[in-house]
């Protein structure tokens, strides 16, 4: 793998840690920690942080109910976790959100095609096909975007992004991304509100490709 050079934000980390990230945005951390020996070191250390702050806390008695409701809803929201294990492309979090089987891609136009993973209130996280030489259409955002790079490679205004790197996009970015040539560019990509396309064709084709 080549050496990584755009890492998951020190704020992401810790908010991983803390398990507070929503599940789109907690699956592509999960997936970068899987790929970045520097991004683990630095997960595991703001895991190591927080065990130490809550040995040093006073303890609180709880009802036995209280205690029940807190651990169930522990266990139905579990954060994907970092894991080495992978099928073809996909790390291991993607592998387990797919249950093994490969992805249900669709076709969004010109040859880019996507694969839904999950979309709910708290934003949706995909896969995405991009070929060689072609561009996602110009967008702003609406909110955050993670885009993890998972086979090939891509470019826009901020950088170059090869396999294992993480472009963090907010509002203030407009970007048109554009695969490299060579394989095709398959990324994991999170968003926690719609995309703002330029053009009039993207935005009349928003609400049927759900991006």
């Amino acid at each position: 793998m080549t050496a990584i050079s755009y890492h998951t934000p020190d704020a992401l980390l810790a908010a991983y840690a803390m398990g507070s990230l929503s599940q789109p945005f907690a699956l592509v951390v999960a997936t970068h920690i899987s790929l970045c020996l520097d991004c683990r070191a630095g997960f595991e250390a703001h895991q190591a942080a927080g065990g130490l702050v809550l040995e040093a806390a006073a303890a609180q008695p709880v009802t036995f109910a209280l205690k029940s409701r807190v651990l169930d809803r522990l266990d139905s929201s579990v954060p994907p976790q970092a894991s080495f294990a992978r099928m073809g492309v996909f790390p291991g979090p993607v592998a387990a959100s797919l249950q093994g089987k490969q992805p249900n891609w669709r076709s969004v136009g010109m040859g880019v095609r996507q694969s839904i993973l999950s979309a709910d209130h708290e934003g949706s996280v995909r896969l995405l096909y991009i070929p060689p030489g072609q561009a996602v259409p110009d967008h702003s955002h609406g909110g955050l975007e993670l885009t993890l790079v998972l086979q090939g490679s891509f470019h826009d205004c901020t950088g170059h992004y090869r396999v294992g790197d993480l472009e963090v996009a907010d509002q203030d970015l407009e970007h048109t991304p554009i695969a490299d040539p060579g394989p095709p560019c398959i990324c994991l990509a999170a968003t926690d509100a719609p995309l703002r396309f330029t053009g009039w064709m993207p935005r009349v084709l928003q609400s049927f490709i759900r991006i």
